[in-house]
């Protein structure tokens, strides 16, 4: 039984690396979806809008298997056609934290953009008064503040984030819940091995609460304290 237990244990690291590369794939594509829906331009605008609108109207699980599977799908077509006879399989671990990251990119994208809008804009005025540029604008005058105003939204889309990883399991990615369920089903003892990877999904997300809690408070010095 120990040797499962330590399986699930090191299946929790590949766990968290998933988490980490989705949260980054999605902060990015957050910032760029935000930044497209306020440029005013409207073809921006409105590719933006459908890719919140499509992405958040379809559920995890169904996205994740037609990335998965339709993407390899598609790259195979695609090379077929290009006169090429080799095949692609998409690595579980990148085709898992790409669409994760693209899930929640959607829901940054909401995120970031009330963050910015909570900014007064006459300190952007000021900024290109001075002559700063639109980039110099944002990471030094935009960016500092908009973590403040993000920061409890941002830690709503994290705890989610950190649950739905166990969706790669079934592209047959051995994190802790691919695990489980392997050892649940060779034991013959499903209660006890999905007890454990529950217990370890609430420490992880008990220390991302305290973790952004503390950022938070630092953000949040000489204002009022938003709870998270």
């Amino acid at each position: 039984m120990s040797d499962y237990f330590q399986s699930i244990l090191m299946g929790s690291l590949l766990t968290v690396a998933v988490s980490l590369a989705s949260a980054a794939i999605a902060t990015v594509l957050g910032l760029l979806g935000a930044s497209a829906k306020l440029s005013g331009r409207r073809p921006l605008v409105v590719l933006a809008t459908v890719y919140t609108s499509i992405v958040r109207g379809i559920p995890e699980l169904v996205m994740m298997l037609l990335i998965f599977y339709g993407g390899a799908i598609g790259l195979n077509t695609l090379l077929e056609k290009m006169g090429s006879q080799s095949s692609v399989d998409l690595n579980p671990f990148v085709a898992g934290s790409f669409t994760i990251g693209f899930i929640y990119g959607a829901y940054m994208t909401e995120t970031f953009r009330g963050a910015i809008l909570a900014i007064p804009k006459g300190q952007m005025e000021a900024a290109w008064a001075f002559g700063m540029g639109p980039f110099k604008t944002f990471f030094r005058i935009t960016l500092p503040q908009m973590v403040r105003y993000a920061l409890p939204g941002f830690t709503n889309n994290w705890l989610v984030l950190i649950k739905a990883t166990a969706l790669v399991s079934l592209i047959g990615l051995q994190d802790m819940t691919y695990l489980a369920k392997q050892a649940s089903a060779a034991a013959r003892e499903p209660f006890i091995f999905f007890l454990f990877t529950a217990a370890l999904y609430l420490v992880y997300t008990s220390v991302s609460l305290w973790a952004l809690g503390r950022l938070n408070a630092r953000y949040s010095l000489g204002t009022e304290k938003v709870q998270l």
